[in-house]
């Protein structure tokens, strides 16, 4: 909560900074979007992940040293005897062994009941000597393994992981694209309305005045009491206009603030609000256009990914090769005798690993990883389409709103001097209360559609980047 606290008054902070410098820009509204913006910053995790798998996939390629350790406690220790032995002695006369046999006195060997000869003197092996104590056994192990050839999956798997890096900068890049058109787009919306308040202002101010000089028409006996009836109901509807547009507009400001992170309710003034010429980019190719679209590019990758996974999918049946180091130590130990001390040897060894048969398990998963690369270059060749099909969308709202340009300037023009000269002939008494209003009214639509035209050129221009793929540059 304290970071959460902290983070809120540095971008009040800011806020209150750039306001202190005077009116906000775009780009003002922009940075404290993208500072905001959950979206965004989830998109920072997935990218710093995936910078993290990237070099764990490096370490693949690095000896693994492991150590293990076993400890048991059995119940019984182990006795290699059930009883005291007796061994029979052999007698040696300098060349072969003589089994030392209780003779007869005819000099042949007595025999036992069970057929056997009958030795004079016995070797006692006791039973204790041939005990283990097994009750107590640790076991301690460290290994290592270097990796020599796995069919090419490693070299696959750090490929695989670059490629998903390069994936996640391309998701952040389409987000902060998002991110900025969603911003323009409430920031534009709020100048559109802040002058439809000050032209809907100027008209109620405009009514008004014309009310009060027909009043005093009508006062005189000039005037009928339609014409002031009419011109009331026209003034009642212009302020109904002018406080719809400002629900409009404090609706408008608080979409904006959500984005920037500001309380809802504040209120700023904009940079733009006198609509500065719009400056169109230049036309590109499709193919640097290809080149900037973050889509386009995510895609590419894709495809390059699953055939990284074709090659992992092939390494699963090649042989693969490993060094192998160990050592290991255990109580008790029979390297030297039996004893419980630790004692233990080392090892080195080499590892070969061939698969044989798999009933055609590794053609099926190839086939399988085949057919889900084409599948996603059939969704790149697809989004290359629609591409283009918006980027000959962007070009012709762009002529269209250029159009409507010229036209609504020529209109303004019109309006104007109609407007003119009908409250010149109202007040020489030529010109009738309805033609006024009808040149009010002319003049009214005539600005707003200059509004509109001119709002419709900044929307034209940040949809014409997004389809070249510019506009977060």
């Amino acid at each position: 909560m304290k970071k959460k606290f902290v983070w809120v008054v540095l971008l009040l902070c800011q806020a209150v900074a750039v306001w202190g410098q005077g009116a906000m820009s775009i780009e003002d509204c922009r940075r404290l979007a993208l500072e905001n913006n959950k979206a965004l910053k989830m998109a920072d995790m997935q990218l710093k992940t995936a910078q993290e798998k990237r070099k764990e996939a490096f370490t693949k390629y690095l000896p693994a040293i492991d150590a293990s350790g076993l400890y048991l406690r059995n119940q019984k220790e182990i006795n290699l005897l059930a009883e005291d032995a007796h061994l029979p002695i052999y007698a040696f006369d300098g060349t072969t062994y003589q089994p030392n046999v209780v003779l007869g006195a005819d000099g042949v060997p007595v025999v036992g009941a069970d057929g056997n000869p009958v030795f004079k003197e016995f070797a006692l092996l006791p039973k204790d000597a041939m005990s283990v104590d097994m009750r107590n056994v640790g076991v301690l192990q460290v290994g290592l393994v270097q990796p020599v050839y796995m069919g090419g999956k490693i070299r696959a798997y750090n490929q695989l992981a670059g490629l998903s890096e390069q994936l996640a900068e391309s998701g952040r890049a389409l987000e902060l694209e998002q991110v900025i058109e969603e911003t323009d787009g409430a920031y534009w919306q709020i100048v559109s309305l802040v002058n439809r308040e000050k032209l809907a202002g100027q008209y109620v101010e405009t009514l008004k005045r014309f009310t009060r000089d027909v009043e005093a028409l009508y006062e005189n006996g000039m005037s009928t009491k339609a014409d002031l009836l009419s011109v009331r109901v026209r003034l009642n509807q212009a302020e109904m206009a002018l406080l719809r547009v400002q629900d409009g507009l404090g609706l408008a400001r608080m979409a904006l603030n959500r984005l920037c992170g500001l309380p809802l309710d504040t209120v700023f003034a904009l940079q733009e609000e006198d609509l500065k010429q719009t400056v169109l980019p230049e036309r590109m190719e499709l193919e640097e256009v290809y080149a900037n679209r973050p889509e386009i590019h995510s895609l590419s990758l894709a495809a390059d990914i699953y055939r990284r996974k074709e090659r992992i999918a092939r390494s699963e049946y090649l042989p693969s090769v490993a060094l192998t180091a160990n050592y290991m130590a255990m109580t008790p130990s029979f390297f030297d005798g039996i004893s419980n001390k630790l004692d233990g040897m080392w090892s080195v060894g080499i590892g070969v690993k061939a698969p044989i048969f798999h009933w055609g398990a590794s053609r099926k998963s190839v086939r399988s990883a085949r057919a889900e690369t084409e599948l996603m270059e059939l969704k790149l060749e697809e989004a290359k389409e629609m591409v283009e099909l918006q980027v000959s969308q962007a070009h012709f709202k762009v002529e269209e709103a250029m159009h409507k340009m010229k036209v609504a300037e020529s209109n303004l023009s019109r309006a104007d001097e109609n407007l003119r000269y009908a409250n010149l002939g109202f007040e020489e008494g030529t010109m009738p209360v309805l033609n006024v209003l009808e040149a009010q009214t002319a003049w009214l639509e005539a600005h707003t559609e200059g509004i509109d035209a001119r709002i419709e050129m900044k929307l034209c221009e940040v949809y014409l980047k997004k389809a070249y793929g510019v506009l977060s540059k």
